[in-house]
């Protein structure tokens, strides 16, 4: 009953994660700048198009993690599910520059940038969230929740690409490959991320439990899974 009341209920991440975290959110931004830095004047170069490819609108929010994760490192049951839901979009990345982008110009120019965006921060969002795990417990139906951001995208890609006669990947380009097999393929590849985030939120799981030794008891309230304190 002692050990009960001495745990505390939102422990707080290592101060050495919580430095690791500043560093790596700084790198990212160093990458994520580095290009409009280096071609904001070289012609053909737009600010719009740079920040309409997914990578970069997920390495923002994963810079925003991190450092928020390093200065206030809150646990509140928002916070983690937002967490959560940027290390989505990170794995997203990741797997599919690795699967359909490796040998694609994807507006990335320098080895190291890709290196940083495309493999290395993805990995750093994943071992974070699984190793340093929301100690409330999200629900499967609550993960698929982060999976709104990817649609709206996806949507706003279709809207603007014939607009500005721009697409940022080929697999959601029509111009290329016509409406029906890119709605095949779009069609796969909302099944992967659907998977993806399931297999996301259960490694959060495994990692609470690895952790804290069980899954934390939870209530929910209004349909969002709370920490019982």
């Amino acid at each position: 009953m002692s050990d009960l009341a001495e745990k505390p209920a939102h422990p707080h991440t290592h101060p050495l994660v919580r430095v690791l975290r500043l560093a790596l959110a700084v790198l990212g931004v160093v990458a994520l700048m580095w290009i409009p830095v280096h071609s904001g004047d070289s012609p053909g170069f737009s600010y719009f198009n740079y920040f309409s490819y997914f990578t970069v609108l997920s390495n923002v929010l994963a810079a925003i993690v991190l450092v928020v994760g390093a200065v206030t490192d809150p646990q509140g049951t928002r916070w983690q599910l937002f967490r959560g839901a940027v290390t989505v979009y990170m794995v997203i990345t990741g797997i599919v520059y690795a699967v359909l982008l490796a040998n694609i110009d994807v507006g990335m120019q320098g080895q190291w940038t890709n290196e940083v965006v495309h493999r290395l921060l993805p990995l750093v969002l994943f071992l974070d969230w699984v190793l340093n795990p929301p100690r409330m417990r999200i629900s499967d139906a609550q993960s698929l929740t982060w999976l709104w951001f990817p649609f709206v995208y996806g949507v706003y890609t279709l809207i603007r690409g014939p607009i500005v006669d721009w697409y940022p990947y080929p697999f959601i380009n029509p111009t290329d490959q016509g409406y029906l097999q890119m709605s095949i393929g779009l069609v796969v590849l909302l099944i992967g991320f659907v998977l993806i985030s399931l297999a996301v939120n259960v490694a959060g799981r495994l990692g609470r439990r690895w952790r804290y030794g069980e899954d934390t008891p939870s209530a929910s309230v209004g349909g969002v899974d709370r920490e019982v304190e």
